[in-house]
């Protein structure tokens, strides 16, 4: 079979897989394992990747959906993505020894928020309904806060414009992920403040890097799961280039029968997608086409490093 196929070459595209705050929160959860023992509480998803969370189970860490399934007094993780203050109030009246594992950047922009506030500006909160990170922060402004997810909500939105006007977005979403809905607001309320770059380096790094490379490619392999919001912004970018682009978990979901004419395959990997994902899925691709080369195309290096809390250092 394998004979009967052109031959084929792998891109493989820097920077991909864990960013620092991925990193990090399941640093957390593997610390909080060696010091305290099971049982581990984690509330919702640590990071949304179905390998990490499958791999965290069979330690025996527990998720749930919310504060109120964990036994009072038990050993609790935030997910990376923050909570709002009601739950962090809710774990105290629960007695949780609780770990707060949000992303240092998902607090930068709960800063930004807050400082807005008190300053006494509205804020819209750029993101998609329903996603923690937006659920967090949402929380954790108190009030004179929009959610707005699209354009048409954009276009829409009715605020009282006797006050000032701020907005900031979901970390997991790119500038260009946000400049349509942005430039609506800012058509809409010139006066409008906001940040002047995303917020997460790491989101904007892994799509520019596929942008830089996409127009050399035939198709695009990007892993993540599909409720990761990063890893889903990356396949589009393929997407919109006309590339055939998949989005997957593991080596069981590769689309050998659509990749079979391709002669050069990019791979790229979302902010939670782990190097043992990465490595299983490049590997099944060796077994089953004449890999003629693999590259490495380097957009950009990431050194950032985030440190574990003081309480499990």
């Amino acid at each position: 079979m394998q004979n009967l196929l052109p031959p084929l070459k792998i891109v493989l595209i820097h920077p991909r897989g864990f960013c620092a705050g991925v990193k990090r929160a399941v640093d957390i959860v593997n610390k909080a394992l060696e010091i305290h023992g099971n049982p581990i509480y984690v509330r919702h998803e640590i990071v949304h990747n179905k390998t990490v969370v499958e791999e965290f189970k069979n330690k025996g860490v527990i998720f749930v959906n919310d504060v109120d399934e964990i036994p009072a007094g038990s050993t609790a993780i935030f997910s990376a993505h923050g909570v709002s203050c009601k739950v962090e109030t809710e774990a105290k009246e629960r007695t949780l020894n609780y770990i707060d594992a949000t992303c240092p950047l998902v607090k930068k922009v709960h800063k930004i928020g807050l400082d807005y506030y008190n300053e006494g500006y509205q804020i819209i909160l750029v993101g998609h309904k329903g996603h923690p990170e937006v659920e967090g922060t949402f929380g954790r402004i108190p009030n004179n806060i929009f959610i707005v997810s699209s354009t048409t909500e954009a276009e829409k939105i009715i605020i009282d414009e006797s006050k000032p006007l701020a907005y900031i977005t979901q970390t997991t979403l790119s500038l260009d992920d946000t400049k349509d809905i942005i430039a609506v607001l800012k058509s809409r309320f010139p006066n409008i403040a906001g940040p002047d770059k995303n917020i997460c380096y790491a989101t904007q790094n892994r799509q520019n890097a596929i942008k830089s490379i996409i127009n050399d490619l035939d198709s695009l392999i990007v892993i993540g799961s599909k409720n990761s919001s990063n890893s889903n912004r990356l396949k589009e970018i393929g997407d919109k280039h006309g590339k055939l682009a998949f989005l997957i978990d593991n080596k069981n979901e590769i689309p050998f029968d659509k990749i079979q004419e391709v002669q050069t395959l990019g791979i790229s990997a979302g902010a939670s997608a782990p190097d043992s994902a990465i490595n299983d899925i490049i590997n099944a691709i060796k077994t089953n086409r004449q890999v003629i080369a693999i590259e490495d195309y380097e957009y950009t290096k990431e050194d950032v490093i985030f440190h574990l809390p003081k309480e499990l250092r």
